[in-house]
């Protein structure tokens, strides 16, 4: 066809890293340290909900209600709105979409118009930066600065800090949207009380929306405490809470997710997702709604399914953090999420012409040596910057930990062979 066939606000969105480093891990024998999701199954209680779904009440084959399957809508009422002590009303405060992913996708398109500005904190999730393109919005960066750290000294995410005068000056008459995520996706930072309440007044101070992806909310580690913004004063009129499933009970192919929040802001989003999605899968829904309910029972117990998660995960990631000591790399020790990031610096300045194309960033070419040499996965740190920042952190690499214990020995296997290769 002689016309142009995609949409302008598809162009310079088609390249995915994610599919690149995918189809490099799968042609080569490694051990997938790279995609964020649990290798083993998800607890019993949710197995058995999913199952009872599919073969129970025949009328779960059928359509739900739009905006969700009325149980869960209920629960996820109940137990958030304790959390975030609000009154919530389900077919008012709650909307559960396809994924995390579908309610971003969903926030940005219901509330993003063609010239607003949204801040984004580096690094960020990547699907943020397209998300805010495709509704017609513009991206505006500020990164989270790492402190200097003694040479010997482990690094922590709570030492990747805002600057409070940068981010203040990021917000103009024109920003629309703030976009927080924590504990965030890659670094695995927990933002403090303090982080959050300047986040909050400059929000209210500019009328700011705040869309918070808070999917990790249940892997918050070592004492830290997950603080939702919303729940901060005169927050919650103005933030959007997104949740996973997958998350929450480890079936990250369940895809469902919720977008929790006050109704003026969530009457636009249901616009979008009843002339879009509509509606989503029923059993996926009915199998999270019984889990919840399940969970209600033992919250905050050790027969809790969120306790004994988050203590089997710090284990896992205290033993990934170290096993990639011992080959020279040095983890910055995460309080939060299913990964970690690693300084690469020390390989960058012992082999610093990996192969690859000349204006490729340092942490891509590592990464692809690593998988062809190594036989280890992981994904490149400069893919959750902004391409002009992307030089200045392209010495580190991700690694997910939230992995079966035969993956971590197969990971450990792969690391003393590379450690044997190291000594004279």
């Amino acid at each position: 066809m002689a016309k142009q066939l995609q949409a302008r606000r598809l162009d310079g969105l088609d390249k995915n890293p994610w599919v690149e480093f995918i189809k490099l891990a799968s042609e080569n024998e490694t051990v997938n340290l790279g995609q964020g999701f649990p290798d083993f199954a998800p607890p019993d209680f949710a197995m058995e909900a999913f199952q009872h779904a599919v073969s129970g009440d025949f009328m779960l084959n059928q359509y739900t209600k739009a905006f969700g399957y009325p149980p869960l809508t209920k629960v996820l009422a109940d137990f958030f709105g304790k959390l975030l002590g609000q009154e919530m009303e389900p077919l008012k405060n709650v909307l559960v979409t396809v994924g995390a992913y579908g309610a971003l996708f969903t926030a940005f398109q219901a509330l993003v118009d063609e010239g607003d500005e949204v801040i984004i904190i580096e690094p960020y999730f990547d699907c943020y930066e397209p998300m805010t393109l495709m509704a017609g919005g513009r991206p505006v960066f500020v990164p989270l600065k790492p402190s200097p750290s003694q040479d010997g000294e482990l690094d922590y995410s709570s030492n990747w800090q805002l600057d409070p005068t940068e981010l203040a000056s990021k917000f103009t008459s024109r920003t629309k949207a703030l976009v927080l995520n924590t504990p965030s996706n890659p670094l695995g930072k927990v933002f403090s009380k303090a982080e959050l309440e300047l986040v909050a007044s400059l929000c209210q101070q500019h009328d700011v929306v705040c869309i918070s992806d808070e999917v990790y909310q249940w892997l918050v580690f070592d004492g830290n405490q997950h603080i939702s913004i919303a729940s901060l004063p005169g927050m919650w009129e103005r933030t959007l809470t997104i949740g996973s499933a997958g998350k929450t009970f480890s079936a990250t192919g369940w895809k469902v997710g919720w977008v929790l929040g006050p109704d003026q802001l969530m009457k636009h989003l249901r616009t979008v997702h009843q002339n879009s999605i509509f509606h989503c899968p029923t059993q996926a829904q009915a199998a999270v709604a019984w889990s919840f309910e399940r969970e209600q029972q033992h919250f905050g117990q050790p027969s809790s399914y969120f306790v004994q998660l988050l203590q089997a995960t710090q284990h896992k990631r205290d033993h990934v953090t170290r096993s990639l000591q011992s080959v020279g790399l040095r983890p910055v020790i995460p309080q939060g999420s299913y990964f970690l990031i690693t300084d690469i610096s020390d390989f960058k300045s012992k082999m610093p012409n990996l192969p690859g194309a000349e204006d490729e960033a340092y942490d891509r070419r590592f990464v692809k040596w690593m998988i062809k040499n190594k036989g280890l996965s992981a994904i490149p740190v400069s893919i959750f910057y902004s391409v002009p920042h992307q030089k200045h952190f392209d010495h580190y690499v991700r690694f997910c930990f939230i992995k079966d214990e035969a993956t971590l020995q197969a990971m450990d296997k792969k690391l003393q062979k590379w450690k044997a290769e190291l000594t004279p």
